[in-house]
């Protein structure tokens, strides 16, 4: 058994980066400014949702002016 466990240690020793990549897993590195990295996303969040909500709003306004315009052409 000795013998498989110090071939399985090479093995994985010297595919390690290939497998990481091919099952997609995530690294020590991958994951220390996972916080940093998460606020970010979560502050651009924000700053969408603000965008949509005064899109939305300008949208409206747009949309009601154009009915206002139809009815007094009519």
């Amino acid at each position: 058994m000795v013998g498989m466990d110090s071939y399985m240690n090479a093995y994985l020793d010297r595919r390690m980066k290939n497998l990481i990549q091919d099952w997609d897993l995530a690294t020590q590195n991958d994951l220390s400014d996972f916080e940093t990295r998460l606020n970010r996303i979560e502050e651009t969040t924000k700053q969408i949702e603000s965008f949509e909500t005064s899109a939305e709003i300008k949208l409206d306004n747009l949309e009601e002016r154009l009915s206002r315009l139809r009815e007094a052409k009519r």
